[in-house]
């Protein structure tokens, strides 16, 4: 067996996925989850491989945070309450899970002396700034309470890394998709919840013209770069940010049509569903686009899946699996 990993929120869409991966790579994964957004059913096929471990607990307590970075080598921290509109719902337990929760993981990780501390940032810390693409020493004031924790993580990250030596390295998401992200609920991501509303003939409805545009990062992309995080041997490379991203920039509307073309290899009906044009949501950026040089530079980033790519893995994976449950 290689080294330990804890991966925090790894019942999640992302974690989960890291866990699987990880697993299968002969390292040893430890898993810190409270199930407020993860899913008992992304880490059943975990619970008998004996690299394994599930710790229920919550990153806003210090002393789950000691229990599950007690003999790990590495932190993977993906444990957040992710989106935009549930923050301007409710900023204080947006701030208390990813703020306070932050700051557990880190004190946690510097006292058990990891060797390093990869954690999810996001594209959300690009804020007002205008410019694309978005490159990381670039960036404007923050446009929701969201963005405003996942900037302060960075800012509490760099903190450690200067003042305990404890390498970090952050990771700004943008947009990522694929298997086991979950369509259902109030904050569902755009692509699981479209690709759900089409299987059920529902009318997707787009905030504002379709203009908005992305760039959508299938989750393959963003394991490649938790593992280049967390492997490399590069001191140039840590104690810093990357964009996590792809490169190229999707807007609603050809999102929406991707989908529907996807979707008719298994329902030809889905092609007629109509798309419906709903007004902006608040402290949505209008464009987003990452430049992805400096993680290709310092780190060997490679991205293997474009949005064509990724959808079709996705849409198949969430065809099977969501018609098995509903």
């Amino acid at each position: 067996m290689k080294e330990k990993i804890l991966i925090t929120g790894g019942a999640g869409f992302i974690g989960s996925n890291l866990t699987d991966y990880f697993l299968g790579k002969g390292y040893a994964v430890v898993c810190l989850d409270n199930f407020a957004t993860g899913h008992r059913h992304n880490v059943e096929g975990f619970l008998a491989h004996p690299g394994y471990r599930l710790i229920e607990g919550d990153i806003r307590n210090l002393a789950d945070c000691q229990a599950a970075v007690t003999g790990v080598q590495y932190v993977l921290h993906q444990a957040a309450l992710g989106s935009v509109p549930r923050s301007i719902h409710d900023p204080i337990t947006t701030n208390e899970v990813n703020v306070s929760g932050f700051l557990n993981m880190l004190v946690a990780a510097r006292d058990a002396k990891v060797k390093r501390f990869v954690y999810a940032a996001s594209s959300s810390t690009y804020g007002d700034s205008q410019g694309l693409p978005k490159v990381e020493d670039v960036i404007g004031k923050p446009l929701s309470p969201y963005a405003i924790t996942k900037y302060v993580n960075e800012l509490y990250a760099e903190i450690f890394s200067k003042t305990y030596g404890l390498e970090t390295i952050g990771l700004r998401y943008f947009n990522v998709f694929g298997r086991r992200q979950d369509p259902k609920g109030a904050y569902a991501a755009v692509i699981p919840k479209f690709v759900m509303q089409f299987m059920q003939y529902e009318s997707p409805v787009i905030n504002g013209d379709g203009a908005y545009s992305r760039d959508f990062t299938y989750i393959d992309n963003v394991i490649q770069m938790n593992e280049l995080a967390m492997t490399t041997t590069n001191p140039l490379a840590v104690n810093t940010v990357y964009n996590t991203a792809y490169g190229d920039r999707t807007t609603l509307k050809q999102l929406v049509a991707l989908l529907q073309e996807n979707l008719q290899v298994f329902d030809s009906k889905i092609g007629k569903v109509e798309v419906v044009y709903g007004p902006t949501r608040a402290g949505d950026i209008p464009h987003s686009l990452a430049s992805i040089d400096k993680a290709k530079t310092l780190l060997g980033y490679n991205p293997q899946f474009s949005i064509q790519e990724g959808l079709k893995e996705a849409v198949a994976w969430y065809w099977e699996n969501l018609q098995v449950e509903g």
